[in-house]
Formats: structure tokens, sequence, C-alpha cells
């Protein structure tokens, strides 16, 4: 499996730690960068990393930053792109059997152990395939393909 991973300064020291355990677990490591703690602007290396899992360049993306909300936010612009901020296993497993994310976001500040699991729970976990689910993520889809006149046109008939 071919995962991206990226931070910016607030997760960089967390990042560093995660490279080397997926590492050690065999997996194809693209890393996006930052390679400092000097700040940085998070939005060029989540939007440079979604777009390779947007374009099947890569398989899986990893998101750090000091909460894991701005990664998440600026990833899921990039149309075709599932990112999931999340805190625990459950949510690891939920994002991926529900929503079939393909980009995780994570809490800079969290310490390794908590991620290691929720890592492995994320990378290993497979899309359900639910009908429900399905249907969902392709409203989802449908939406992000409308161009923003035709949404607003749209909202205004379901009113």
């Amino acid at each position: 499996m071919k995962i991206g991973i990226a931070s910016d300064h607030g997760g960089y020291a967390l990042k560093a730690k995660v490279v080397n355990y997926l590492k050690k677990k065999n997996f194809e490591l693209f890393d996006y960068g930052t390679n400092s703690k000097l700040s940085v602007d998070y939005p060029k290396y989540a939007f440079k990393l979604a777009e390779d899992v947007a374009d099947n360049k890569i398989d899986m993306g990893i998101l750090i930053c000091y909460t894991g909300i701005g990664m998440s936010i600026a990833a899921n612009k990039v149309r075709g792109i599932r990112c999931a901020k999340v805190d625990n296993v459950k949510e690891a497993k939920l994002a991926r059997l529900h929503n079939d994310a393909n980009i995780i976001a994570l809490n800079g500040t969290q310490p390794l152990y908590k991620v290691k699991d929720i890592l492995d729970v994320f990378l290993s976990t497979n899309f359900s395939n639910e009908e429900r689910h399905c249907r969902r993520i392709r409203m989802i889809q449908d939406y992000e393909d409308k161009d923003p006149i035709h949404r607003k046109i749209e909202r205004n008939h379901d009113k």
C-alpha cells in the first residue's frame, strides 16, 4: 500500500515518529513535508497530498497538524477526498467502514502509542460497501460535481 504523509510545523515531531513506525511495518511511504519545526502554511502540504490521493498516485494519506482540524479542512477541498479528523480507534474504524475515508487527519499532540493504534485500525479497515454508505458517498460526490450555481438553484428549489 502506498501511503502519503504530511504535516505542518505543529505535527512535524509526531510525523517523524509515524514515518519510522510505518516503515517498520513495510508500507511504501511518500513524505510530502514539512521537514522541520519552522512555521509553514499547512494548506500547501494538505493540498499536495490530497491531490495525489485523488489522482490515485497514492492509496491513502495521513495528515498531521497541531489539532488535525486545519489539515482536514484543506484536504476536503480537493474533489474526491474524504478526510476524517480522527481522535480515537473507534472513529478511525468508522471513518473507513462507513465513509471510505481516504485520508486521516491527526492531532500532533497525541502520544505515539495512541496514534499507532489509530493508524493500525485505519489502514487495515476496509469500506463496508453497504448500500446506505455507498448511497451517501454518491450523494457527496454528486454534490462535488455540481457547479456552485446549480447547487444554489437546488437549495432554493427545495425550500
